[in-house]
């Protein structure tokens, strides 16, 4: 019983691979980051080595997995909370410096709770998130004049752009060479976006490459002069289609529950609650 830490993507995955592909669902943001690093390196996210873990239960079968990939914060999978809290016992007795954790509600603000205990480190709620799953697609009834299209080369400096725009309205972390971020994207067939029928780009929406039959949808963005005319509704149907097409049987996506609009948005076009996320920051 207890944690394993290691550096070496091979020894997680051959530990803990088959405790994440068993839920897909729930393991979805530790699959994809796998999945990236198994493409990209393990320099994918930064140039400090991730760090992975895999948490065996009194029964001696992994039942929890985490990862961190610097400069991002801790990443929790599905885990007890005992899991959660002995973690942050772990990682403070290590002497680690985090800023950000994230994973199920429950376990998220188990492990800031501890953390706090073992190291007077002060956090407070930075988001409060859902993850949705798919049931039956229901495309908008009466979708805007255009269509969707894959995000080519010379889509880069708008999709660039975006990128960071995206990430600076949400108030998270944006991409640290966002040009490369957009040409890896591009490249992989993740990105679509809607042009008008005067051949103007106005609204983005990506989706993870399939892993274990799983894909997420995001990120979704359409500048603010664009909106309220139904391009993020109808983009985030092609984009769905388009990662059930590439071998998706499981669409996701999460949504912050601060923002009514894109989580009415998305339960009309099918997505159904699965469970709430939370991110904690410390100081």
């Amino acid at each position: 019983m207890g944690w394993t830490l290691t550096t070496s993507l091979d020894d997680f995955r051959s530990a803990a691979g088959e405790f994440l592909a068993a839920d897909p669902v729930e393991n979805t943001v530790l699959l994809t980051i796998l999945d990236r690093l198994t493409r990209d390196g393990l320099d994918a996210y930064g140039g400090r080595p991730p760090v992975f873990g895999w948490w065996h239960g009194p029964d001696g079968a992994v039942a929890g997995a985490c990862v961190r990939t610097p400069p991002w914060g801790q990443r929790l999978g599905p885990m007890p909370v005992a899991a959660a809290e002995e973690l942050a016992r772990r990682l403070a007795a290590d002497g680690e410096q985090l800023d950000s954790a994230a994973g199920g509600s429950v376990a998220a603000l188990a492990f800031a709770a501890e953390w706090h205990r073992v190291t007077g480190i002060d956090w407070h709620l930075e988001r409060n998130e859902r993850l949705f799953r798919l049931d039956e697609l229901t495309p908008p009834p009466t979708p805007p004049a255009g269509r969707a299209r894959l995000a080519g080369p010379a889509d880069r400096e708008t999709v660039a752009r975006w990128l960071v725009d995206f990430c600076v309205e949400a108030e998270i972390r944006p991409p640290a060479d966002p040009a490369a971020d957009a040409d890896q994207r591009i490249a992989a067939e993740t990105l679509l976006l809607w042009e008008t029928e005067d051949h103007r780009v106005v609204s983005l929406a990506g989706a993870s490459p399939a892993v274990a039959g799983m894909s997420r949808t995001g990120p979704v963005y359409t500048p603010p002069a664009d909106r309220g005319r139904g391009y993020a509704s109808a983009l985030t149907t092609a984009v769905t289609r388009h990662a059930q097409s590439r071998g998706a049987d499981e669409v996701l996506l999460y949504t912050d529950l601060s923002n009514p609009v894109s989580n009415a948005i998305y339960q009309r076009l099918g997505y159904r609650p699965v469970s709430d996320a939370a991110e904690v920051a410390f100081r």
